[in-house]
């Protein structure tokens, strides 16, 4: 009996022992350093968070911003290009790190993924053509917006489009929404304030502008759930370089204006 009781205790060891081992194995943080590689999902096809410049080098404020992590954390970086749609996924299959790819904070996206402390801020709006009489969301009616697949945007209008009467119309990534707005195919476009400027910028003979401010979301880094030290880690780097003023230098480059004054205390 007491032979029987002591290989019974000797297995549950070696199970624990096992399962300590794969906890090792899953760790993301001892893995990127132990490869010396971080692997960062970046949607290179929203300017100004990430675009590609003529010689075909990735730009942008997502991009700088990765860039100076990597440098930081003296790893070496490599891109994960996503969409809107697959950021998240890119997290849960392990096919990326982290994200940093203008990935706003919201209380369905926390349920599968863990965010880091806010590191930059996007402004979800509505916007339309200059010359359409849009002042708030009853006078879509009839209409039809554009949206990227799986963004802030998509999720909140379908919520409400069959009740105020308005279409949506679903692009794969931004790249093609907003080509869709400044070739004419879409007058109403709900995205961010920057990429709005991108539609003007490509096609100022029909200029868009903000009709609706839907929310002013915090822009976080994207960690697959049960990573607690990798969080602590890029919480900790992100409060340094917001106090140091690096994060907001980036931003500003970008998008023309400072990070909310609270965001650098």
């Amino acid at each position: 009996m007491k032979k029987i009781k002591l290989l019974g205790i000797a297995a549950a060891a070696i199970c624990v022992a096992g399962l300590s081992t794969g906890a090792a194995r899953a760790d993301v943080l001892d893995d990127m350093m132990k490869a010396k590689t971080i692997r960062i999902a970046t949607d290179l096809a929203i300017p100004p968070s990430g675009m590609m410049d003529a010689n075909l080098k990735p730009i942008g404020s997502d991009v700088e911003t990765a860039q100076l992590l990597a440098k930081d954390w003296g790893l070496k970086l490599e891109f994960v290009q996503t969409t809107g749609a697959t950021r998240i996924p890119n997290l849960q299959t392990g096919k990326a790190d982290i994200a940093i790819s203008t990935l706003s904070v919201t209380p369905e996206r926390a349920k599968v993924v863990d965010f880091s402390k806010p590191y930059a801020v996007l402004q979800s709006v509505i916007a339309a053509r200059k010359d359409m009489p849009i002042r708030n969301l009853d006078d879509l009616k009839g209409k039809t917006v554009s949206v990227t697949r799986g963004t802030t945007q998509d999720v909140e209008l379908t919520a409400i489009a069959k009740d105020k009467g308005f279409q949506l119309a679903r692009y794969d990534d931004d790249a093609t929404d907003v080509t869709a707005a400044v070739s004419g195919q879409s007058d109403i476009v709900a995205t961010s304030l920057t990429i709005v400027k991108q539609i003007t910028k490509q096609n100022p003979a029909r200029p868009f502008e903000s009709k609706i401010v839907l929310h002013v979301f915090d822009l976080a880094v994207g960690v697959k759930k049960g990573e607690p030290r990798l969080l602590a880690k890029l919480n900790d780097w992100i409060s340094v370089n917001l106090k140091n003023g690096k994060l907001n230098a980036i931003y500003k480059k970008y998008h023309g204006v400072d990070l909310p004054a609270h965001m650098l205390q």
